[in-house]
C-alpha cells in the first residue's frame, strides 16, 4: 500500500506541472469547500474542515440554508479559472494529497476560515485556530447562525 501511495503521489506531481518537489500547480476544480482537484489529482486542504455540500446551517432568524454548497461556491468564485499552487504535506487514507493551497500568494485554506466558510480542523493541525476565532467573533457566514461541525455532521448529527 505504501508503494502504491508513493507511485500515485509521484504521478500526481508529474501530471500537475510541479514547481517544487511537493507542489501541484494548475487550474483547480472545486469538489467541495475543502477539496480541490487539479488535473485529476484530489487535494484535501490541510488544517481545515468545511461544511459538506448537502449540509444545512441556520441564519440568525432561524431559516435553513445550504451552507456547504455556498462555501464551495464562494471558493470557486474566489479562485475562478486562475492557477492555484498546492504545497503537498501528506497523503490521507483516501489517497488524496493534503496541501496548503495558495493563489497570488494568499493562503486559500486561511481565506476560507477567515471568511467563515470553514473551521480549523484541530484534530490534524492548529494552524487556523486564530482565524476561526476571528470569524466566529465577527459572525461571518456559518458563524452568523447555527451549524453542526462538519466532522459531527458526517457522523449523522443534524441541527435540531
Amino acid at each position: 500500500m505504501a508503494v502504491l501511495r508513493l507511485i500515485l503521489l509521484l504521478a500526481a506531481f508529474l501530471s500537475a506541472a510541479p514547481v517544487a518537489a511537493n507542489d501541484l500547480v494548475g487550474v483547480a476544480s472545486v469538489i467541495d469547500a475543502d477539496t480541490l482537484e487539479i488535473r485529476g489529482v484530489r487535494i484535501r486542504l490541510h488544517g481545515i474542515d468545511a461544511p459538506e455540500s448537502r449540509q444545512l446551517c441556520t441564519n440568525p432568524s432561524g431559516q435553513q440554508w445550504r451552507c456547504g454548497q455556498q462555501a464551495a461556491l464562494a471558493l470557486s468564485d474566489r479562485i475562478g479559472r486562475r492557477s492555484v499552487n498546492c504545497a503537498v504535506r501528506d497523503v490521507d487514507r483516501y489517497d488524496r494529497a493534503i496541501a496548503v493551497c495558495t493563489q497570488d500568494n494568499q493562503d486559500l485554506n486561511l481565506w476560507l476560515v477567515n471568511e467563515g466558510w470553514a473551521v480549523a480542523y484541530r484534530r490534524y493541525a492548529r494552524d487556523y485556530i486564530g482565524a476561526e476565532d476571528q470569524a466566529r467573533r465577527a459572525g461571518r457566514n456559518i458563524w452568523a447562525g447555527q451549524f453542526v461541525m462538519p466532522w459531527d455532521w458526517r457522523q449523522g448529527q443534524r441541527l435540531p
